[in-house]
């Protein structure tokens, strides 16, 4: 029997200049654990004198999290926050009752043209905690636990797995790793979360004897144990977690498991109501479908 019970093939998006493949949600499956969007952005180089330039825009009811295997983005958000996260830190947004930020290459490198890959996810708050007081959290690579084997690495970016624990804060039993892999290796995959994916970014691996490409999210059965093994040097997120106590809806960047409350922000959004990103107070994202979206940069 396979210990996979479902594969995502995401769908690609051109964001001017560099292609994110989106794997959560789906038609398939909207969530994985506290995972409820799950993007793979680039791998790119930008054109020389440009850069990525994600304008000021909204979140609430839920946790964003960066993790990049190339190049540099600097945060900057409502609270105040400046910080330029790098391959292998963290920086984990907490939105709460709701925050505004913008992702921007830092001006540095935009002269040769900035290289730009890794992992974007937004997770859901427990409903309990949905409306908690923004927050941002940056943690080095360096302060993530490590686990070394015979031809491959596992970082542990969240939760609890292979006898460690990361000391990235979670409001949901959240396990997201990074799994580097040689030639032949083969990593074991023990069910530590209830809920699991794993997605690959690069290479080709195969679970059961069944081989599996970049690109693909393989969504295990609960409780399955299983060997990952790299048919060729390959590079694969583990994530998962409890699962939610409950539906989420989704609007544009807004999570939530009350619509009325996503039909809230959304006129805030509108109206200005939301804070503005110390630094970057001139341009944002208008609401989708607004009708003055084609009037603000």
């Amino acid at each position: 029997m396979t210990a996979i019970d479902l594969v995502l093939r995401p769908t690609a998006h051109d964001i001017g200049g560099f292609e994110v493949r989106r794997a959560l949600p789906s038609r398939q499956r909207r969530m994985v654990g506290p995972f409820i969007f799950f993007d793979h952005m680039g791998p790119a180089r930008l054109d020389p004198g440009h850069g990525l330039d994600v304008r000021p825009h909204p979140h609430i009811n839920l946790s964003t999290v960066t993790y990049l295997f190339d190049g540099a983005i600097d945060h900057r958000d409502s609270l105040g926050t400046f910080r330029t996260i790098e391959p292998g830190a963290v920086n984990l947004m907490t939105a709460g009752k709701g925050i505004v930020h913008s992702e921007r290459s830092p001006q540095a490198l935009r002269a040769e043209g900035p290289r730009l890959h890794g992992i974007q996810t937004w997770l859901a708050l427990p409903r309990a905690l949905e409306e908690i007081d923004p927050a941002f959290e940056h943690v080095p690579a360096a302060d993530l636990p490590k686990i070394e084997g015979d031809g491959f690495t596992v970082t542990l970016i969240m939760g609890a797995s292979w006898g460690k624990t990361s000391p990235v804060t979670t409001y949901h039993p959240t396990l997201y790793a990074d799994l580097a892999l040689q030639t032949g290796a083969c990593v074991p995959i023990d069910p530590d979360a209830e809920e699991r994916a794993l997605y690959v970014v690069s290479g080709h691996v195969s679970v059961d004897g069944d081989g599996h490409a970049a690109g693909e999210m393989l969504v295990l059965k609960p409780g399955a144990r299983l060997i990952l093994l790299a048919e060729t040097g390959s590079r694969v997120m583990l994530l998962g977690g409890a699962t939610m106590d409950g539906e989420r809806h989704l609007f544009w960047n807004f999570v939530s498991s009350r619509r009325e409350r996503i039909e809230a922000a959304k006129a805030d959004w509108r109206a200005g109501r939301f804070p503005r990103v110390p630094g970057d107070e001139e341009e944002f994202i208008p609401l989708p479908g607004d009708p003055d979206s084609d009037r603000h940069p």
